[in-house]
């Protein structure tokens, strides 16, 4: 099961990918993230943490990393897996941003239906966030 939403942002993708390496302020673009953390720097391999507003707090790994065009978080819990893929495509002066969440392992049937819906209302309100924050700092 998988989510996908984009949006075309007015910056470049240096400016947006600067935001996401700012793991501990993602919570003040995302709506759906409480707290976010790494142990290590924004890199393939580094292990964090990230909580929503409700629920519990999951492990988060950094699955991979291209500056200035994508990187991919992994979260996994017992028999459920999220892929988050966040990707920064130039256009014509802008970028697109296009944040994709992929489900799977035993649970997906029974959770992603809950979080496909949560995640079609959210991530239209995290991109518009992100695209109000990335304009204003250019």
């Amino acid at each position: 099961m998988q989510v996908e939403h984009r949006i075309t942002i007015n910056a470049s993708p240096e400016t947006v990918f600067r935001i996401y390496e700012n793991v501990q302020n993602w919570h003040t673009w995302d709506p759906d993230t409480k707290q976010a953390f790494l142990d290590s720097p924004f890199q393939v391999g580094s292990r964090g943490k990230i909580t929503p507003p409700k629920g519990m707090t999951v492990p988060m790994l950094l699955t991979q990393v291209e500056p200035n065009k994508c990187f991919t978080v992994e979260s996994k819990i017992p028999l459920f897996r999220m892929l988050f893929e966040h990707e920064l495509v130039p256009v014509s002066g802008a970028t697109e941003v296009v944040h994709r969440v992929t489900f799977s392992g035993l649970l997906s049937f029974l959770l992603g239906p809950m979080l496909s819906k949560q995640l079609n209302s959210g991530l239209p309100v995290t991109l518009r966030n992100l695209k109000a924050l990335a304009e204003a700092s250019t």
